[in-house]
């Protein structure tokens, strides 16, 4: 019992001295560590906030600005960690080769995530499209509204949220027509009518309409000679919003003024005959 007793008590003085060795030793070095890792937290954030300000001046995307923002928070607060690690004579060179090897295997894994953030990087810098125009790419289409570094978020006429990975919108063919959208319609008149009055009429009243934006004017023309009519085409722009609320409002306008021209609008026929 007192052979046990003595040899937990060599123990606890082995670890005493260890402690107060170390603490002789490196107690500078420890606090000098912790005081460079407080300055260099305090130097990252405002460093980090004062680049998020001046890019806000420059008007610069504020997603790009976050996004360099916080970058150099991380460079910044890396160094200090690295001088921290300085003060007790520990090389960094190893941490360096597996900070590389484990960013190399953290690309290949994530090849699709970090190709989404490439592409929303491009799509900030170079802006073919901004919050607020409507995009088309790929049979989707919506109103963009937000533009984030791995996605692009749109909303449709249905209020339907459509989330689409940024590398979707580089590389393909995207159509933007910005805060409004096309509307392309036919519409069949009789072969005896005028024409002419017709045509001008049409675009008559969607020139007064609320919901047909002036530029680019509304086109009203002949589009091809049917079998039983002559099709007119019409292309008028209306704002995205509310697109089928305004198409709608047009097709109704476009109808009450060819009855009052009395116009007729024929539909199909087909003669069929019995032989004896």
């Amino acid at each position: 019992m007192e052979d046990t007793f003595k040899s937990e008590l060599e123990t606890a003085q082995k670890i005493y001295d260890v402690m107060m060795e170390f603490l002789v030793n490196y107690s500078f070095q420890v606090v000098g560590a912790i005081i460079i890792l407080i300055l260099g937290w305090f130097a990252a954030r405002w460093i980090s906030a004062w680049v998020i300000r001046f890019c806000g001046r420059k008007e610069v995307d504020v997603t790009l600005a976050k996004f360099i923002g916080s970058t150099i928070y991380i460079l910044v607060l890396t160094c200090f960690i690295i001088i921290a690690l300085g003060k007790f004579g520990i090389s960094v060179a190893p941490f360096v080769a597996a900070l590389g090897a484990l960013t190399l295997g953290a690309g290949l894994a994530l090849q699709g995530p970090v190709s989404n953030y490439g592409a929303g990087f491009i799509i900030i810098l170079t802006r073919p499209f901004v919050v607020g125009n409507t995009v088309s790419i790929s049979g989707v289409s919506g109103i963009v509204e937000e533009v984030r570094l791995g996605m692009t978020m749109m909303r449709t006429e249905d209020d339907e949220l459509i989330v689409v990975p940024n590398r979707h919108l580089i590389g393909e063919v995207l159509y933007n027509s910005f805060e409004c959208k096309i509307v392309e319609d036919t519409v069949g008149i009789a072969y005896d009518s005028d024409t002419e009055t017709v045509v001008s009429a049409v675009k008559s009243v969607l020139d007064k309409l609320d919901c047909v934006v002036e530029e680019p004017a509304p086109q009203v023309g002949i589009d091809n000679f049917g079998d039983s009519s002559i099709n007119l085409g019409l292309r008028y722009w209306v704002p995205s919003k509310g697109y089928f609320e305004h198409k709608y409002k047009a097709n109704a306008a476009v109808l009450k003024t060819l009855r009052e021209l009395h116009v007729s609008i024929p539909f199909p026929q087909h003669e069929v005959r019995i032989l004896p």
